[in-house]
């Protein structure tokens, strides 16, 4: 364009040449004269103007010419200013998100995954794979099952089992256990017979030995255990099952309730925490959860035909079926956005005004001229043509007066 502006300029003058040398030969030579006359004035005064924004013509130091080199950093700071009076303003924001529907696209999204043939969703995956490659595994993982151990010791135990206890008491889920304690005790009785025997023969007299006494003792006490646990299983009313009963009450109020078993059953905890076996069942859940990790952000199709999948699905449906909660997302989102222009906006305008500042005067003015420099040639080509009429017109008037 720059090269078509200028060529109408040299031919208006290669015009104006012939015309003014064959004036005579005809009054209309004298129109075409003042026409390629004033065209040339005209080219010239805009081609002047143009070049005045960009750079000195014909590299004269004219004053008030090189303008935008000259005022580059005012440039700058106008241009943040103005986006932050126009743009990065909280109530602009504001407005402007109202009439964004974060919720209905997400929800979109989320129900049709493979809208955009999957490439947001291929490119996320990559994204959080090479992420969890690159970190440091010894100290991200440090970092998980450290903050892993922390929730496991902040956990207060007691009164969750007294809680449970209870629970399963009120139901009659602890008859079936009680039952176990009775048969475990037969046979555990029944396993340890001789023992006892031995235990009243260390312990009985010399008469009790020599008479055989001790043996029909022995028997005795292993009898009445024997009936005594019999008599325990089969009937749900025997004083030693309300006596059982009375314990597990105790108990699970002590675990709701009682400071002291609090206190033991943390140190309980604490011990199975840090047990080297518990350690290295933490270390090996971290790596499961990681590998897990890795073979879904690698294969994101596979994960999504699964019940993350699924789940993600229901959850864009839900957006999309419940105004309700559309809302709230749309309000969580434009407060984030309003919230981040009010306290990065100014960032925003510091950083555009720094970054033109930092431009040497021939890359804003290449970068500017390169953007608007076309349109600027029309104006060229336009000033020619307009002021070959203007020249046009005066001659008209000169003539007829």
């Amino acid at each position: 364009m720059r090269m078509v502006a200028t060529g109408l300029l040299l031919l208006m003058a290669a015009i104006y040449i012939a015309a003014r040398s064959q004036e005579g030969l005809h009054p209309a030579v004298g129109f075409i004269r003042a026409f390629a006359e004033a065209a040339m004035v005209g080219g010239l005064a805009d081609w002047f103007a143009v070049t005045a924004l960009f750079r000195h013509p014909l590299g004269l130091p004219i004053p008030h010419t090189a303008i935008i080199p000259r005022n580059k950093d005012r440039i700058g700071e106008t241009l943040a200013l103005f986006l932050r009076d126009n743009f990065l303003t909280p109530a602009v924001v504001a407005r402007r998100m109202r009439r964004v529907d974060v919720a209905s696209a997400a929800g979109r999204f989320l129900a049709s995954p493979a809208i955009g043939n999957g490439r947001l969703r291929h490119g996320a995956s990559r994204l959080v794979a090479d992420m969890l490659e690159s970190l440091d595994q010894d100290q991200l993982g440090g970092m998980a099952k450290a903050a892993f151990r922390q929730r496991l010791h902040a956990l207060n135990l007691s009164p969750l089992l007294g809680q449970a206890l209870e629970a399963a008491m009120k139901d009659g889920r602890h008859l079936p256990l009680l039952d176990g304690i009775a048969k475990w005790a037969a046979k555990t009785l029944e396993a340890n017979e001789q023992l006892i025997r031995e235990m009243v023969h260390d312990k009985s007299g010399k008469v009790l030995r020599w008479t055989g006494l001790d043996e029909n003792l022995a028997n005795a006490i292993i009898d009445g255990l024997h009936k005594l646990l019999a008599e325990m299983a089969e009937d749900p009313a025997h004083p030693l099952r309300a006596k059982a009963e009375e314990g597990l009450e105790k108990l699970a109020s002590d675990l709701q309730h009682s400071p002291d078993m609090h206190a033991r059953i943390a140190r309980i905890r604490d011990e199975l925490i840090d047990n080297p076996a518990m350690q290295r069942w933490i270390d090996g859940l971290w790596e499961q959860a990681r590998a897990s990790l890795l073979r879904a952000a690698r294969d994101p199709e596979g994960a999504m035909a699964g019940r993350l999948g699924e789940a993600l699905r229901q959850l864009g449906e839900t957006v999309q079926n419940v105004p309700r909660l559309r809302f709230m997302i749309n309000r969580f989102v434009r407060r984030t956005a309003v919230g981040a222009t009010a306290s990065y906006g100014d960032g925003i305008v510091k950083l555009v005004s720094e970054t033109v500042r930092a431009w040497d005067a021939k890359t804003i003015t290449d970068r500017l001229e390169n953007a608007v420099g076309r349109d600027l040639q029309y104006i060229r080509v336009n000033g020619t043509l307009v002021g070959g009429l203007v020249g046009v017109a005066i001659h008209t008037v000169d003539v007829l007066g």
